[in-house]
């Protein structure tokens, strides 16, 4: 008993009858001819019936199998075929089906006509060589013509019988072109030229019946399209209509082939030959405009989205698209939402298809579990195409993206001598330009990409001094010379002359060191510095939590000159200096992960607390010099663990005691320091 009863004879009837035996529902296609069977492989799902049935043979048919639906999928022009099929449903109460082809966009510059006899009637008026693409059964309405077998070259199948019915009607010689199908513009293009002709008949058969590559070819060769409308008006649905429709009817598991594809910046010529590939092969498009745009085929199937959810909605909700193809810019593994995407669409989640179609007492919500099969391909990255224009190697380059991301480029040129960065602004070149000649590092030569790979790309290099005032486009890429980039320290300890020095307290090496390393800071840290005094441990953060950020509270007014001017001397535009006392100064600023707190005013009690309310794991060094601080700490922390016992709490004291040599004449003597105790605490999630 076969489920689906299905009359092909088109493209979009075999495409359904291998959907159908894709997923496993039993399937029976009728073709008209040995030559239409031939389309469709046989299988454990799909039995495939040649020959023409009359409404009785159908009627017989209906009743033997006794199938869910009859699905009417054969020629747009086939009306007797359609009305039978039809009938013969009615008589049985079988659910019938009609699956239609879109009908080809209307051409301004063809000739509608509504019959074979109309389109005769109209060539018979005008002079010059006609191609004739309708098929060999409507050869007999042009023979009335004048001069038909001089004028008319009919384009038929090559089949023994269909050639010896067109000879019997006056049509041999180069005059009877036998040939199978498909057609492509090029090849009906060269058939118009060779037999030099000034018009071309063709039904309307639609997208899928090669419709439009003829009537590009008619117009590439000038000739006029004379275009024979469809016979009725029919209602019914498109094959992927009809997919959505058997989706849910069937309860069938949508496993769509779908592929992430680097399409390089975005011109055509960036794509690699596995990507034209995909987009040759999909049935869907999905991406930004931009993206889409200059890469669609004709005619192909559109999805305007870059947001991962949504996407994963709209696949989940259209299983008519077997092969999907996701377009992105660059390359996918290079600051790609690839990886975002790819997590989204890997979810087993269950997804609920309510396509409002009739069921026949079927349930009108299904669930299906969507797995679908993805593949990832890589494209030719900015980096690579921009570095290979500018004439610079890439491997010794620090890569990095400031589009929509926090990125403290002005630290990575001060030390690197090539920086490559993907910018988001239109004034992206000129705030970094400007930063750059606020911090001395002016004449640092700046490389400037734009729209790299379309025809309106634009290239150039000036030193930064020179674009404060530059406007371009949004997305833009520079790269960064440097050739004076100062050597980046992979320790803590700079030397105290290193910074500008007052009257402020600063801390010094040894106890900044120990101090720093007990922070156990990280490149993206959030560092407060509370008591900052001269800034030497915002400093040593900055170059440590180099894309972070850094906030140094002070509310001294020469301190925070001193602050200013070390900012300056170690170009570290991600530090912040907040004039006042802490923990007031600290209410608006963001949640914390480090902090050092090197004077607290008498405040330490609040201060531990509000850093605590940021960030409960927030990691705290405190740096005391009087036993009474010591004590006060010390007792702020044991208060704290046992307000917070769900936590578990880190704590260490170290006490450090640093002595200096001194030269007394011919002599050294040792000099001690203050003892300094430097306390570290952080609170942990119980596992």
């Amino acid at each position: 008993m076969y489920k689906v009863l299905v009359f092909a004879g088109t493209t979009e009837g075999y495409e359904i009858c291998r959907f159908l035996a894709d997923h496993q529902v039993r399937t029976m296609g009728f073709a008209a001819t040995e030559y239409g069977g031939k389309s469709l492989t046989e299988n454990e799902y799909l039995t495939v019936q040649t020959g023409r049935l009359d409404e009785t043979a159908m009627e017989q048919v209906f009743i033997q199998e006794k199938p869910e639906m009859v699905l009417d999928a054969t020629h747009p022009y086939a009306a007797e075929v359609t009305l039978n099929i039809r009938t013969a449903c009615e008589k049985t109460q079988t659910l019938y089906r009609r699956v239609l082809r879109e009908s080809g966009s209307r051409e301004d510059k063809a000739v509608y006509v509504e019959s074979v006899q109309a389109a005769a009637q109209y060539l018979d008026q005008t002079q010059g060589n006609v191609l004739l693409t309708t098929g060999s059964k409507e050869l007999a309405g042009f023979t009335g013509m004048k001069n038909y077998q001089e004028r008319l070259y009919a384009r038929v199948l090559s089949l023994p019988n269909v050639m010896q019915a067109c000879a019997e009607l006056g049509f041999e010689g180069k005059h009877l072109i036998g040939m199978q199908g498909p057609f492509s513009r090029e090849l009906n293009a060269a058939m118009l030229r060779q037999y030099r002709c000034k018009y071309l008949v063709t039904k309307d058969t639609g997208k899928a019946g090669g419709f439009q590559d003829k009537i590009d070819a008619a117009l590439e060769c000038d000739a006029v399209p004379v275009i024979i409308g469809r016979p009725l008006k029919e209602e019914g649905m498109s094959v992927k209509e009809c997919k959505r429709f058997l989706t849910e009817y069937f309860s069938l598991t949508h496993q769509p082939h779908i592929t992430l594809l680097g399409i390089g910046m975005g011109s055509c010529e960036m794509l690699t030959v596995q990507g034209k590939n995909s987009l040759d092969q999909a049935d869907l498009l999905i991406g930004a405009r931009r993206m889409v745009d200059s890469v669609r085929r004709p005619d192909q199937d559109v999805f305007i989205e870059y947001r991962s959810q949504e996407i994963k909605d709209y696949i989940d909700s259209h299983p008519e698209y077997d092969n999907i193809v996701i377009v992105l810019s660059g390359d996918v593994g290079f600051y790609s939402g690839a990886k975002k995407l790819l997590d989204v669409l890997q979810q087993n989640k269950l997804s609920q298809n309510s396509f409002g179609s009739e069921t026949a007492g079927q349930s009108s919500s299904v669930q299906n579990t969507v797995k679908p099969e993805i593949q990832v391909q890589c494209g030719i990255s900015s980096v690579v195409y921009f570095m290979s224009k500018i004439g610079l190697s890439w491997d010794d380059a620090k890569i990095v993206s400031a589009h929509g991301r926090v990125c403290n480029l002005v630290s990575l040129i001060r030390t690197n001598q090539k920086v490559f960065a993907i910018l988001g602004t239109s004034d992206g070149t000129a705030h970094l330009a400007q930063k750059l000649t606020d911090y001395g590092m002016g004449e640092v030569q700046l490389y400037v990409g734009e729209n790299l790979s379309y025809e309106d790309e634009k290239i150039f290099v000036k030193q930064a001094r020179e674009l404060t005032d530059y406007r371009g486009d949004a997305l833009s890429v520079i790269c960064a010379w440097n050739p004076d980039a100062k050597t980046a320290l992979t320790t803590h300890g700079l030397p105290d002359d290193a910074f500008t020095r007052g009257k402020a307290p600063m801390t010094k090496t040894e106890v900044r060191t120990v101090s720093l390393a007990k922070l156990c800071l990280k490149e993206d840290s959030v560092c407060y510095d509370i008591g900052a005094g001269t800034g030497s441990v915002s400093v040593e953060m900055g170059l440590r939590a180099s894309q972070g950020s850094v906030y140094s509270i002070e509310k001294k007014e020469d301190a925070l000159v001193l602050l200013e001017e070390n900012k300056k001397k170690f170009a570290l535009d991600h530090m912040r200096i907040i004039a006042g006392t802490a923990p007031e100064a600290m209410e608006e600023l963001p949640a914390p992960t480090h902090a050092f707190i090197g004077g607290s005013s008498g405040n330490m009690k609040e201060i531990v607390e509000l850093l605590l309310e940021k960030n409960p794991q927030v990691r705290m060094v405190i740096n005391c010099i009087t036993l009474e601080t010591v004590g006060e700490t010390l007792s702020c922390i044991k208060e704290m663990q046992t307000e917070r016992s769900e936590w578990k709490w880190e704590s260490e004291v170290v006490q450090l005691g640093v002595s200096r040599s001194k030269e007394i004449g011919r002599y050294h003597m040792m000099m001690g320091e203050n003892p300094i105790y430097i306390i570290t605490v952080q609170a942990h999630k119980r596992r």
